[in-house]
């Protein structure tokens, strides 16, 4: 790969238009309804589906974007849009990511393509970790698997929850604690495929934003799986085990190592909900008129908008450096990823919010979409790690401490 930059070829560029014009033509225009509605929006993901959108291939060529660049590109155009309808449309990446994350080659081909089905065959996925006590640190799962040698098969008994998709995926991928005593380094990741008897959904979670992707609870009772569907395979994860138990340095969990991998496309989403506040307060402000003259004309707003501006710029700068990097396998040293995703969604809450003290009182009512984006925005300093965990990553990383 060569030198980071920028500058974007000219298939990159028609994939973004032709995204673009996805999230202007048919997104914005439905996300007004279907955050009131607060339900999935099928209609919308069948047409990303139908123009090929939604799909394997398309998310296969963005995955083989030599840059690293095309994916977070497009999340962010997509969050342009609307949030919550891009995470309906896109939220079947994080169990992608899962399954890449910790899975053979073989398991790859085998379930990735799962995770979208077809045009006429829609198919959802999900990726499973967070639970009511076991949030930011994912080392206390209480959801636990069972291998049984004799049948080769697994059995997984838990609750998690605020899972995207959760319990309406038809591919769920579960991190499970298989050796509690060994915190993170004994959990595992493992593929519950469609119409497994045991798995269910929950509470369904009735959110602030993002109303549009669904947020439940998925209940594990039993759920038995085929020792095909422990992700990276046995003989891998026990030999992670028992290096685990001898004391010697492994890995990243299956879990943390996912988050890794997703949050530059997270931190995308997050610059595409900023930039979509930013452009609209700009409008406004040149055409509302305040005493006399357009409110642009005021250093008060100007500079806001200024503002506004440098740290969208800044939060892409970063977001495109981590996936750059990610894309060369060059470790984030410094916890470029985290910083990634800390600045973006602190970001997109602090331009969302001048935005609508930029439009006044119009800002405040759910006739103009600032207000919408403000609550959309808060979730990304929350989810995927929250700002605190982000900021820890980071402090590790540049200190060599290990910061409490």
């Amino acid at each position: 790969m060569g030198d980071f930059s920028m500058e974007l070829n000219e298939d990159q560029l028609q994939v973004l238009r032709w995204v673009h014009d996805f999230a202007e033509g048919v997104v914005r225009p439905a996300a007004h309804e279907w955050d009131e509605r607060e339900e999935t929006p099928w209609p919308i993901i069948e047409e990303a589906a139908r123009i090929g959108l939604y799909s394997f291939d398309f998310v296969a060529n963005c995955l083989a974007d030599p840059t690293g660049l095309l994916l977070p590109l497009v999340n962010e155009e997509m969050a342009w849009g609307d949030a919550g309808i891009a995470l309906a449309i896109l939220g079947s990446t994080l169990g992608v990511a899962g399954i890449v994350a910790a899975g053979t080659p073989e398991q790859v081909a085998e379930w990735v393509p799962q995770c979208f089905g077809e045009a006429g065959d829609i198919r959802l996925a999900a990726f499973c970790v967070s639970e009511a006590d076991a949030g930011s640190d994912v080392s206390r799962l209480k959801t636990r698997a069972v291998r049984d040698d004799a049948s080769d098969t697994w059995t997984l008994n838990g609750t998690k929850t605020w899972i995207t998709n959760g319990g309406i995926a038809d591919i769920h991928v579960v991190v499970a604690s298989v050796e509690p005593e060994l915190g993170a380094r004994g959990q595992a990741s493992f593929v519950v495929p469609p119409n497994t008897p045991g798995l269910s959904m929950g509470q369904k979670f009735k959110k602030m934003g993002i109303r549009a992707s669904h947020t439940a609870e998925v209940v594990l009772q039993d759920v038995k799986v085929p020792g095909t569907c422990l992700l990276g395979g046995e003989d891998r994860f026990d030999e992670r085990v028992a290096r685990a138990r001898e004391g010697k340095h492994g890995k990243s969990s299956t879990a943390m190592a996912t988050f890794e991998a997703t949050r530059p496309g997270v931190a995308a989403q997050a610059v595409g909900i900023a930039r979509a506040a930013y452009e609209y307060a700009l409008d406004y402000a040149k055409e509302r008129r305040a005493f006399g003259r357009p409110i642009i004309e005021r250093q008060a707003i100007a500079f806001k908008l200024a503002d506004m501006r440098t740290r969208i710029d800044a939060a892409r700068l970063l977001y495109m450096r981590a996936a750059s990097m990610a894309t060369a396998g060059k470790p984030f040293t410094a916890g470029e990823g985290s910083m990634s995703k800390l600045f973006a969604g602190e970001t997109a809450v602090w331009v969302t919010e001048q935005a609508i003290q930029i439009l006044g009182g119009c800002g405040y009512v759910r006739d103009y979409p600032v207000e919408r984006w403000h609550r959309d925005s808060k979730i990304y300093t929350i989810f995927e790690g929250t700002s605190e965990i982000q900021r820890l990553v980071i402090a590790r990383a540049i200190s060599g401490v290990h910061i409490q």
